[in-house]
């Protein structure tokens, strides 16, 4: 299904994301994870790329995996970072003989270590070129882009981020899906200025629950420029161990939710590492046992 229909008949709507699983316990684990969470009936799920492209035949595998086994509607993740445009082509070619409708267009991080990285020949220089390629060549397919509701970390002036950002919308993109944060003010001010922007596509609000110290470290490097409320860190520095702090976390995440729903958001996204359990204890929390008593409607289970 295209994005925008997604997005159109499942507001608000609910989405997770996946990595590609490196080994075959890391993918027994992931389908594990998988199928409970089509319990919950997504409305769609994505699945990302490594640094510099480095996971980019096992997120096209994953993808068309999913997209045959588990019957989901599939976003997959496709950067700029160390692709020509031949490549792309190649790939998105293969997705849509393979019935993937929707793409999240990112410019993506560059190897570790890998200094200044500069674009490949005959690539893509920023995200708003992939966009506009994928309409162009592609038009057909879904398009998804990121937003950073705390600030991006390669982009310290606010205005001009926005400006990048229009110029991704302005490209053909359909919506944008925010990076986690964890004080919805800061989304709410950032969608404030994409409206002053003039950006008017729906915007998904991206949340990641924390559930383990060492979790809320990689949190802290992964997601430059992330904050941390001081309420959320003296909640957590009361917790004895990590069982207290996935409470924690998940209670600070259902809030989050709760809150963005009472404010109209179009969607939620939630990242969640390959793990089913702290997504299945907000919806719990939340009182649903699926997205469509969310939603107020009857849904219909997926079948495998």
């Amino acid at each position: 299904m295209h994005i925008s229909e997604i997005l159109r008949t499942n507001r608000p709507s609910f989405s997770f994301e996946f990595f590609p699983p490196k080994n075959e316990a890391a993918s027994a684990e992931l389908f594990h994870s998988i199928q409970h969470l089509k319990e919950l009936r997504p409305s769609y799920v994505s699945v990302t790329y490594g640094a510099g492209g480095s996971t980019r035949q096992l997120t096209q595998d994953l993808v068309v995996r999913l997209q045959k086994e588990a019957q989901l509607d599939i976003v997959s993740h496709l950067t700029c970072i160390g692709a020509t445009r031949n490549e792309v082509k190649e790939i998105l070619e293969r997705y849509e003989h393979n019935g993937i409708q929707n793409i999240m267009a990112l410019h993506g991080d560059p190897p570790k270590n890998a200094g200044v990285f500069s674009t490949v020949p005959n690539g893509f220089e920023h995200a708003a070129d992939l966009v506009a390629f994928i309409r162009e060549n592609f038009p057909r397919m879904g398009i998804g882009v990121a937003g950073f509701p705390e600030g991006h970390p390669a982009t310290p002036n606010r205005l001009k981020e926005i400006d990048y950002l229009k110029a991704k919308v302005d490209a053909g993109a359909d919506y944008i899906c925010t990076q986690l944060f964890f004080d919805n003010r800061d989304f709410y001010d950032f969608r404030d200025r994409c409206v002053l922007a003039g950006i008017t596509i729906p915007i998904i609000a991206g949340i990641m629950p924390i559930t383990t110290r060492k979790g809320l470290s990689r949190m802290a490097e992964l997601a430059l420029g992330a904050r941390f409320p001081a309420r959320l860190l003296r909640a957590l520095s009361r917790a004895e161990d990590d069982v207290y702090v996935q409470n924690v976390g998940v209670h600070w995440a259902t809030e989050q939710v709760r809150d963005l729903i009472d404010h109209d958001v179009p969607g939620i996204h939630f990242y969640t590492l390959n793990k089913s359990k702290a997504t299945i204890q907000i919806y719990q929390s939340l009182g649903v046992s699926n997205s469509d008593s969310l939603r107020g409607k009857p849904g219909t289970p997926f079948t495998t």
